[in-house]
């Protein structure tokens, strides 16, 4: 995380608390008592999806899927201090290898569901439309503001945003803009609000907010492929994860991801 100092550090201070807050998982909404239910920790990029996703498998299945989303390294550690998950989905191979080196994955559910795209995104209502990858672009878009993506260090849309801008040569630029937060969605909120002139997200995420507009898309080969896979915990016991990871690989489901933007293996 950079360091800022005077009115600059105030304002990074400013983001991080506002992406703390974002961070944290929501409680899930209450039961029926009796009602099966089936833990899901995802990462915050699938929450428009997966929240359609799990109304549509209530309806086929009867089983409510309480769902807390957050950065998806964020949850693996939670996962791993023994919080009670039942399916990790996650926005990066990494994560998911995390927990798997650690035996807390059941290896044979494990599977590469969807992928995304990396976007740039500004304020609907700036007068910038379309951002070429230049340093000249960048410096004159950022202005004396910041620029909002995942922090590189533990959350997959940063570490894309971050490898994405190296390719382009473009990472020296906007090094000192950043301001970065614990997941995606609190990325996107920034923009939204109108508090950064720019932020780096999914496809998806811009989607799914309409304060903000797409004023530039990153070539797929500029970053690593943008992957989520999903699986059972070790500690998922019944038959209500395995019906999950069937339903999520079924057509109706994999369509509601592809209306948000997705794409399916």
């Amino acid at each position: 995380m950079l360091r800022f100092s005077g009115i600059a550090l105030a304002l990074a201070l400013a983001f991080a608390a506002s992406a703390l807050r974002a961070e944290a998982p929501a409680p899930a909404a209450p039961t029926q008592a009796g009602a099966p239910t089936v833990t899901v920790f995802a990462a915050a990029s699938l929450k428009n999806a997966l929240d359609a996703a799990a109304t549509a498998f209530k309806a086929k299945t009867g089983i409510e899927l309480k769902i807390s989303y957050a950065g998806s390294m964020a949850l693996a550690k939670q996962i791993e201090s023994g919080a009670p998950a039942d399916v990790f989905f996650a926005a990066d191979e990494a994560s998911m290898d995390y927990l798997a080196g650690k035996s807390l994955i059941k290896a044979d559910t494990r599977a590469d569901l969807l992928g995304n795209a990396l976007v740039v995104v500004a304020p609907r209502t700036a007068k910038l439309d379309k951002l070429a990858f230049t340093r000249e672009a960048f410096s004159a878009a950022i202005g004396a503001g910041k620029v909002t993506t995942g922090d590189p260090a533990s959350v997959p849309v940063g570490k894309y945003a971050k490898a994405a801008l190296e390719k382009l040569d473009l990472w020296s630029t906007v090094e000192l803009h950043f301001a970065f937060t614990d997941n995606v969605r609190a990325a996107l909120m920034f923009v939204a609000r109108e508090e950064a002139p720019l932020g780096v997200v999914y496809l998806t995420d811009a989607k799914s907010e309409p304060k903000v507009k797409i004023v530039a898309s990153f070539p797929a080969n500029s970053h690593p492929p943008i992957v989520y896979p999903i699986a059972a915990t070790s500690a998922a016991t019944g038959d209500g994860a395995g019906k999950l990871l069937a339903f999520l690989k079924s057509k109706p489901a994999k369509a509601l991801f592809v209306e948000q933007g997705f794409t399916v293996k």
